[in-house]
């Protein structure tokens, strides 16, 4: 324990008096403060705007209130329960127990003339967020949680408030759009999240010149460090577990008014390839789940443009056995390899944009029957080889592992340069697409951070969560490169201790 004790102390401290704990929890704009002074009666309500139910608060405590107490000459907190009809009212004076409640979506009630206890009311909105229709449709899952974010900013926030119950996250309100006066809200924990990347993350917000802002997407765009490439800068996602666990690593969330999708950023390539169904596994089982969806993604990528390449330059690397099917697949095709894969790329592209636009069940339909016939019809009128059209096929089912759509469009994208490249120079034009990629990458940065760490810059300690998801005892400290002002998440040697009901 000893050798985690610095970072242990880093910790940023509890609030010791009330005042302290309200003078932190005003950092984030989802804190209101009400003041009343009614017939020489001073007092006070402070709350969680994202956490109570707003009807409870009019009806069950503000109209009793404002009505009730001009009738007393002397009151305190401890009359409450008389005016207000809530089944329990909490009397307490600890600090602790008032930051607890809060952010349970507790109200907190002061009078000035009482400042050595207070009152807390549970108006708790138990239902926002968990509606039928939130699910996370686009990022599914079949174990872990299906809550998503839904168009609502307010039910965002509650949605994050609750799974994450520390004062230390803080919503930062902004509005952007010269016509939309849009809602943004900028979401990181404080004590953890790096001063600088939050400085930055504000600024570019507050630089936003845009007319109207529909969607997150937008915002992603306008706040990319490089807005002409075709790899997304931040992860966007629906699903509330990621955009927690993006929080506790140290990253920023960004939210929009009218948007369903979050970003969180700093992101690095590998966060595109994660998926929280990773964490909710076995270790063994998440890291080979990743490996696989890692290979699908160079399958996908490289598949074509090695047909390509070997059928137009490099015959000799055909093995003896496989040359005589490729031989009979192909003769009676016509074109050339460049064209027959052109060919059928852009029919299953066409295929896949057909059904992402069309009703739910017309597209299974068309996917489906359309895939079939056209694949059939091809080959059969020889305008492709049987052996092309399984590769294409595998490339584009390998392309739907990847659980960040964003991410899927762009491998769907790169493929066709990869394909030009090796039509005009074969396995040379491969190797240097690759190249020119790798380079396109390294130059990537997301709000300041490289986009290939930790492989480049190379940083051996946080390849416990890249490539493969080591067991929890092994990824309890944050990654380094997001510099947090607090590095470790838990003590690891306690998540390795297993006590039996005897010791």
């Amino acid at each position: 324990m000893s050798i985690f004790s610095f970072f242990f102390k880093r910790k940023p401290n509890n609030p010791k008096t009330l005042a302290q704990l309200l003078q932190k929890l005003k950092q984030s704009s989802d804190f209101a403060t009400l003041e009343f002074d009614i017939n020489g009666h001073d007092f006070s309500i402070a709350y969680f705007d994202s956490l109570v139910d707003p009807k409870l608060l009019q009806q069950q405590v503000l109209c009793h209130l404002q009505r009730d107490v001009s009738n007393y000459t002397t009151f305190s907190v401890r009359d409450l329960q008389q005016i207000i009809p809530v089944q329990r009212i909490e009397i307490t004076s600890d600090v602790q127990t008032i930051e607890t409640k809060l952010l349970k979506g507790f109200a907190l009630i002061r009078f000035k003339n009482d400042e050595r206890s207070w009152a807390l009311i549970n108006l708790a909105n138990e239902n926002l967020g968990l509606r039928q229709n939130n699910d996370s449709e686009n990022e599914f899952s079949v174990v872990g949680p299906k809550v998503g974010f839904v168009e609502n900013i307010g039910t965002n926030l509650h949605l994050l408030r609750r799974q994450i119950n520390t004062p230390n996250l803080v919503f930062r309100e902004l509005t952007i759009g010269t016509m939309s006066k849009t809602k943004v809200v900028i979401a990181y924990i404080d004590g953890i999240i790096d001063e600088q990347t939050l400085e930055t993350v504000i600024q570019r917000v507050n630089e936003i010149e845009f007319d109207i802002v529909f969607d997150t997407s937008i915002i992603d765009q306008l706040l990319s460090d490089n807005s002409s490439s075709p790899f997304p800068s931040f992860v966007s996602t629906e699903r509330v577990d990621r955009v927690v666990y993006a929080l506790v690593g140290g990253q920023v969330a960004i939210l929009a008014d009218g948007s369903p999708y979050v970003i969180t950023g700093p992101s690095t390539l590998f966060d595109f390839f994660t998926s929280p169904e990773d964490y909710y596994l076995p270790w063994v089982l998440g890291s080979f789940f990743r490996l696989i969806r890692m290979f699908g993604v160079m399958f996908s990528i490289l598949a074509s443009p090695v047909y390509v390449a070997v059928l137009t330059y490099h015959y000799e690397m055909i093995p003896k056995d496989l040359l005589g099917p490729i031989i009979f697949s192909r003769s009676n095709v016509p074109f050339p390899p460049t064209l027959e894969v052109l060919f059928l790329e852009i029919t299953i592209e066409l295929l896949r944009e057909a059904g992402a636009r069309l009703p739910t069940k017309v597209a299974q339909t068309l996917g489906i029957v359309g895939g079939i016939v056209i694949g059939q019809a091809s080959v059969e009128a020889a305008l492709t080889s049987n052996i092309l059209l399984i590769i294409v096929s595998l490339a584009a089912l390998a392309s739907f592992t990847t659980p960040i759509f964003k991410m899927s469009n762009t491998i769907r994208f790169i493929r066709f340069p990869i394909i030009l490249f090796a039509s005009f120079w074969g396995g040379v034009g491969i190797a240097f697409a690759i190249c020119l990629l790798l380079i396109h990458l390294g130059r990537l940065k997301s709000f300041g951070n490289p986009y290939l760490v930790p492989l480049y810059p190379l940083r051996v300690k946080d390849f416990a969560d890249s490539f493969i998801r080591s067991s929890y005892p092994f990824t309890a400290k944050r990654p380094s490169y997001l510099r947090p002002q607090t590095f470790w998440r838990y003590d690891p040697n306690k998540a390795k201790k297993k006590k039996d009901i005897d010791e």
